[in-house]
């Protein structure tokens, strides 16, 4: 990434042609210790802009366009870009409205997926979201959005019917269906590369409430792998599980083995049937079983704290065509032989898999699993020798699987991208790029360059 220009750091709150841009905060400003923390971390940016209004947005985003800065979007801030050092971090957290008409929600830019559930918990209405209470709607919709209700519903971008977005010239423009199909298109998983959307249209689903489940796993982690697939391989669509094997060492969740399922609605007899051949696995117990309000699902998960930063990830994320035993087994191997490292599986399949693969960029729709695996690299315990058998591990696993998930990985290398889209749909994204953002201004991501060549 290239560094920006010095004069950012003289910016006024009006651009150069007078009009507001927001509150522009710089090194050395009472506020910029603050400004510059986000949910994972702290940031190292030439300069933050906080946008109130989407005015705000269009004066910084003309700025940033004549000046030829590199913007970062920052919503809820969970994403691993905004440690990139340099460049002009965007913050739209403040573009937060909420407003639903039947089953139409009209959602802000800036806002957290958990008081977008609440709201929607008001109407008897839902979302698939993330796992995540603190989690940014734009950013998980923008890279797909695998969420509890995935298979019922697709991912959070499979429910987006229409946007509001910012151009890197400062114009707004409403994305539908009939006026800019293809830039629709691409915003259902193609990440921030086409502009700021300081709206999101959504259709919601009905919702009542969900059957939320939790089972303690011992003993051997094949076997219930295994009980688990072939329990999916014939759940209703209304069933989503994952499973999570984690060190005492992770502040995210409970250290050990464990499987939550959501089942959608509040039929707790249904959802007993369902998950009984797990249930009655050898080594599951069950911990919690009962319906909740959906928005009391999703986590709460810690701020970064500098006094205590998490280490490096060694590993990576791949959706799964098939859990089969070979890939079973690797995973497990993984977990053995790293004790200080994390494995998560996610469901897949149902509506996910009736959307087309060329309806939305994101990678492969026949995949019926999310897996993830990954060592943390703790000072003392990894050395070099580790940290190349560990990388081997994992590229084993993701050699057997169909694409990568962008919104769950911590690493902010370029080639992550073309790993995530397949050669013909970073075609169609690399166009869709050239037509919206020509100067790669919005590059602090999985980026889409606009090159020809770019696929």
């Amino acid at each position: 990434m290239s560094a920006p220009p010095s004069n950012v750091t003289g910016m006024s709150n009006d651009d150069m042609t007078g009009g507001a841009v927001g509150t522009v905060i710089r090194p050395g400003d009472p506020e910029w210790e603050s400004a510059r923390r986000f949910h994972s971390g702290i940031g190292e940016p030439a300069a933050v802009i906080r946008a109130a209004t989407v005015d705000d947005v269009r004066g910084a985003l003309r700025y940033a366009s004549a000046e030829r800065l590199e913007v970062m979007i920052r919503g809820g801030g969970h994403s691993a870009w905004g440690g990139v050092p340099g460049g002009l971090t965007l913050d739209i957290s403040a573009l937060d409205d909420i407003s639903v008409e039947g089953t139409r929600v009209r959602i802000g830019g800036g806002a957290l997926w958990g008081a977008v559930a609440h709201t929607l918990a008001e109407h008897g209405l839902g979302i698939s979201s993330g796992d995540t209470a603190s989690v940014g709607v734009g950013g998980l919709t923008l890279g797909g959005g695998i969420g509890w209700m995935v298979r019922a519903w697709g991912l959070a971008a499979d429910q987006l019917v229409g946007a509001q977005l910012v151009t890197a010239r400062g114009e707004v423009v409403e994305v539908t269906e009939t006026s800019h199909p293809d830039l629709l298109w691409a915003l259902r998983g193609g990440g921030g590369n086409f502009g700021v959307v300081t709206r999101f249209d959504f259709e919601a689903h009905r919702l009542d409430g969900v059957v939320h489940a939790v089972y303690g796993l011992e003993g051997e982690a094949r076997h219930i792998l295994g009980v688990l697939r072939d329990v999916m391989a014939g759940a209703p669509r209304e069933l989503t599980v994952t499973y999570m094997d984690v060190p005492p060492m992770d502040p995210s969740a409970p250290a050990g083995a464990t499987v939550t399922a959501v089942f959608i609605g509040t039929d707790e007899e249904a959802a007993r049937r369902a998950l009984a051949p797990l249930a009655k696995a050898p080594g599951v117990t069950e911990r919690e079983f009962g319906v909740q309000d959906y928005p009391d699902v999703l986590l709460e998960t810690p701020e970064f704290d500098p006094e205590r930063p998490m280490p490096g990830f060694l590993g990576g994320n791949t959706l799964l065509r098939e859990l089969d035993d070979d890939v079973i087994d690797k995973l497990v191997a993984f977990h053995e032989q790293n004790p200080a490292s994390v494995v998560f599986l996610r469901s897949l399949g149902g509506a996910y898999g009736d959307v087309a693969q060329d309806a939305t960029p994101f990678p492969a729709r026949d995949a019926t699993w999310f897996a993830m695996a990954g060592a943390f690299d703790i000072p003392g315990m990894i050395d070099d020798e580790a940290r190349t058998r560990i990388g081997a591990a994992w590229d084993a696993i993701e050699a057997q699987g169909a694409g990568v998930y962008g919104n769950f990985t911590v690493s902010t290398d370029p080639s992550v991208a073309g790993r995530m889209y397949p050669p013909a749909t970073m075609a169609r994204l690399a166009a869709v790029k050239r037509a919206w953002d020509p100067g790669n201004i919005f590059c602090r991501n999985h980026n889409v360059r606009p090159e020809a060549d770019a696929a």
